[in-house]
Order: C-alpha cells, then sequence, then structure tokens
C-alpha cells in the first residue's frame, strides 16, 4: 500500500471517528459549563458555586433573583424559556415555587447520591426535587425596646389590639412570606385565613418590601416585633442589630420550617453537569458552609448542628403541612390574597 492510499484511507477513517463521536454527542475543546437559577442571596450561594467550578472545572454560569420579584422571577422566566430551556439547576430558597414548576411539567426526576441522608419530608418521592439547608419563620423583635416586656407569642398576636400599628411582616405574595400565607389557607381554610389577613391590615400592621427590611425596621424601632426567616434575623444580630429571635406557635400551630430546593430542569442543556452539581449541592460539605455562612443555614441532616444563634431543627415543633398540597393551592391564593391586601 503506497503513500497516497494509506493517507486516504487515515483521513476516511478519522473522518468517521469524528462522525460516531459526534452522533454521541462527544464535542472537542468545549469546556463543560452548567445554568443554575437561584433564589438564594448572591452573596451565600456564589461560594458555595464557585468551589464547585474550581473542585470539579465545570464552569458555573449562574443567574441571580433581584429583590423586586424573588423567587418568582426565576419560577416566571423558567416557564417563560420552556420551548427552549436556557436554565440547567434551579436551586430555589424555599420549596413551594419548586413544586410549581413540577406540577407544570418542568422539572425531571433524579435521584442524587445524597438524598438519602435526608429526611424523608424534604425529598420528592418521585426524586423531581430535594431539600436541603433549611430556614424557619421566626419573630424578630428589639431587645431594647421589648427587654423586660411581654413578646409575642403566636402570629395570632398580628391581630392583638396590644399590638396595634407596633409589628410589620414582608408582603405576602413573594419569597417566603408567600410560602407562609399559602400553608395558613391550608391549615386553617380559606375563610378563616382570608379574615385573619383582612384583621391583619385592620390591626395596623405594615406590609413591608421583603423579610430583611422587616428585620431593618425592627432593629431601628419603628416596630417592635414582625415576623421573617431565620437567616435575616442571624445577619441582623452578626451585626450588631438590637435584634433577637423567637420561634412562634410552638405549643400548637408550630413554626414554619422551609428548605432550599434543588431540580433539574426538563429539557436541561447540560444534564450531566446539572447532576453533578445537584449531588454536590445536597452534600453534607454544602450544608456545612451555609451554616457557617451569614446566613446561617439549619442543616437538615442529623448529627449536624447550625451556629450558635441558630434553632436545630430537633428544637423546633413545626408546622405539619403537606407540601405539593400547598403548590397547588398557591396559584389560588396568591390572587385572592393580592385583591384584599389592595383595599
Amino acid at each position: 500500500m503506497n503513500r497516497l492510499v494509506r493517507g486516504r484511507l487515515f483521513t476516511r477513517v478519522f473522518i468517521a471517528f469524528l462522525f460516531c463521536m459526534m452522533m454521541h454527542g462527544v464535542s472537542f475543546g468545549e469546556a463543560k459549563e452548567v445554568v443554575v437559577y437561584t433564589a438564594l442571596d448572591q452573596v451565600y450561594s456564589e461560594p458555595v458555586l464557585k468551589t464547585f467550578q474550581e473542585e470539579t472545572g465545570i464552569r458555573v454560569r449562574p443567574v441571580y433573583d433581584i429583590e423586586a420579584t424573588k423567587t418568582i422571577g426565576l419560577v416566571n422566566r423558567i416557564i417563560a424559556e420552556k420551548a427552549h430551556p436556557q436554565c440547567d439547576v434551579f436551586w430555589n430558597n424555599e420549596i413551594v415555587n419548586t413544586l410549581r414548576l413540577k406540577a407544570r411539567g418542568l422539572t425531571v426526576p433524579f435521584r442524587s447520591s445524597q438524598a438519602a441522608q435526608l429526611p424523608d419530608i424534604y425529598r420528592d418521592p418521585a426524586d423531581h426535587w430535594a431539600g436541603f439547608a433549611a430556614r424557619a419563620r421566626v419573630f424578630v423583635y428589639n431587645t431594647t425596646l421589648l427587654r423586660d416586656k411581654t413578646k409575642p407569642r403566636s402570629i395570632m398576636d398580628f391581630v392583638n389590639p396590644a399590638w396595634k400599628k407596633k409589628a410589620c411582616m414582608a408582603y405576602p405574595l413573594f419569597g417566603t412570606a408567600a410560602t407562609h400565607a399559602t400553608a395558613l389557607f391550608d391549615l386553617w381554610g380559606k375563610d378563616r385565613a382570608l379574615q385573619f389577613f383582612k384583621d391583619l391590615r385592620k390591626n395596623g400592621i405594615d406590609l413591608v418590601d421583603g423579610n430583611s427590611v422587616v428585620r431593618d425596621r425592627v432593629a431601628r424601632g419603628i416596630y417592635l416585633w414582625g415576623i421573617t426567616d431565620t437567616d435575616d434575623v442571624y445577619s441582623g444580630m452578626k451585626r450588631g442589630m438590637p435584634i433577637d429571635m423567637l420561634l412562634p406557635d410552638q405549643d400548637h400551630l408550630g413554626t414554619l420550617v422551609i428548605p432550599n430546593t434543588v431540580a433539574v430542569i426538563q429539557n436541561a442543556p447540560h444534564p450531566h453537569e446539572a447532576k453533578q452539581l445537584i449531588d454536590f449541592l445536597l452534600s453534607e460539605r454544602t450544608e456545612r458552609m451555609l451554616a457557617r455562612s451569614g446566613s446561617g443555614q439549619i442543616p437538615l441532616r442529623s448529627g449536624l448542628k447550625p451556629v450558635s444563634g441558630i434553632p436545630s431543627l430537633g428544637d423546633i415543633h413545626p408546622t405539619r403541612i403537606h407540601y405539593e398540597r400547598l403548590a397547588a393551592l398557591m396559584e389560588e391564593v396568591l390572587p385572592v390574597l393580592e385583591e384584599i391586601l389592595e383595599k
């Protein structure tokens, strides 16, 4: 076989090899990447994503939420991109909106190797999502103004005339405040829940633009107390604000615990990398990182303790709710709630 024939044969074999690799989805010289939409504050989520990128070599392209729209904005973006998905992983800082995506067929099952280490209540039986690193809905109060005085014990104190115009909460149409409002509709029924929010407004409870605003106004003494999330209170305490937290309704209704959740998006452009990222996010290491971050997230793994000042999962009498029901109910609740709160 002369050199020319050998050269032609080699070229044909090489072309056939390249064609075979392309048919099996193998690319050459293209860096691996994963696109993650995350609703957890960038200051807390970014270090986790950077660690994953450094250790795996997979480029992470994050899209963070903005204060104005919270989680709802990212969810609406995923819905709008249904025909041509841009997102691989949805890292939500709560759970109900993740379930809303599942209900719309926008997530796919993936059983992470880490999921078995998490409590059953924080895992989808069909493996569409898994929870980790939670927050609790707690009262934040001004330690100077309420040092030796009676403190709120129940969310029913929002409608108690003794606290008229002395408390605040985030507008309950976004983020964890919307999750909490929807949970009350599930627990109490529509009529009682609507009456609660009507009475709350009559009692002069201020509705503000976000959980951190609740904390800040309580710290400044504009209000004596409010309801927010553990991470907001903890970060304020670390900054020297005159505030502390209380677990509401420990004798009956319970305190609402809301985990971070992760899910693979339907027709994700980078499904393999998406699964690698989810394994990392659900790992013990990530729970430790988020617990020790300025947000003081509550680990869901047994044996992992939160930082000082944050209650552990075992110290909380939790609100007993069915997360799947909340996803369907939120679609009904939010328009009705918006209508009565605007009056």
